[in-house]
């Protein structure tokens, strides 16, 4: 099954590192004219240049903080004058917040992940929809994690932000699927990106053990539930939203893709 996305124009939020990267590149190997937006305009320019050289496609980076209406209205104007409007919209962006206990969590803390995570696909999502609608084709995936369906007790509200998006994501499904706009969540588990790479060496060293055994003890006592006994890839997360946004998931919309190994335990 080949993905061909050559007629389509991608937008990937968040898309200069870690699983927006692996993303991006995989809808750029599919063909899409992608953008990526992130606040670090260095970190993209190194991204497009490295995804460029590997899928032989280029790409473009639009600064851009979707946490702020103002950017995000610039953001799908430059990207709209640069394209024949935005096919594929990825909404990657996102924090876990801080890692304390529950008790000393505050409520404006809640509200500000909250923002970062949910609120601002809902500013994107509001911004590309008559777009979508004007072509009466669209495919929006939004990153949310196993924490939405299989809460940690240490990550509580971050939790919560990820639950919420899986949400949105179904409710949105209903609301556009008569204008052909079709609307899903990619819910990876523990993934091997360049922060988790620098966690786990860290603890390496810190213990005097090798990455391997760093890795394995990681897994053992926080995923046990990773049922592959591995952390997964960007590659199989970029390939997951790929085929989402291809026309092979054209009768696929208001579903929770899980990435995760077999982690989440419920059905």
């Amino acid at each position: 099954m080949k993905i061909d996305l050559s007629n389509k124009t991608a937008l990937v939020t968040g898309g200069s590192k870690g699983i927006g990267k692996g993303i991006a590149k995989a809808l750029s190997e599919a063909g899409a004219l992608v953008f990526i937006c992130s606040r670090d305009l260095d970190e993209m320019e190194k991204t497009i240049g490295e995804i460029s050289a590997e899928t032989g496609n280029k790409l473009k980076a639009v600064q851009a903080d979707v946490t702020s209406q103002e950017d995000i209205d610039n953001l799908i104007e430059t990207v709209t004058s640069h394209s024949g409007g935005i096919d594929i919209l990825v909404n990657n962006v996102g924090g876990i917040g801080q890692m304390v206990p529950f008790e000393e969590f505050d409520a404006e803390d809640y509200l500000s992940l909250y923002d970062l995570n949910v609120v601002s696909m809902i500013r994107v999502i509001k911004a590309v929809i008559p777009g979508m609608k004007a072509k009466g084709w669209g495919r929006i995936i939004n990153l949310s994690s196993e924490n939405g369906l299989q809460p940690y007790p240490d990550m509580i509200p971050y939790n919560l932000t990820k639950a919420a998006i899986i949400n949105l994501s179904k409710g949105l499904s209903k609301l556009y699927g008569r204008d052909n706009i079709l609307i899903n969540t990619v819910s990876p588990a523990f993934i091997y990106t360049p922060l988790v790479e620098d966690m786990l060496s860290g603890q390496a060293r810190a213990k005097g053990i090798t990455m391997e055994n760093a890795q394995r003890e990681f897994l053992e006592q926080n995923r046990p539930g990773i049922e592959l006994g591995r952390p997964g890839t960007i590659e199989e997360v970029g390939a997951a939203v790929a085929f989402l946004a291809s026309e092979q998931a054209s009768f696929i919309t208001g579903t929770n893709l899980r990435v995760d190994g077999g982690s989440v335990a419920t059905i």
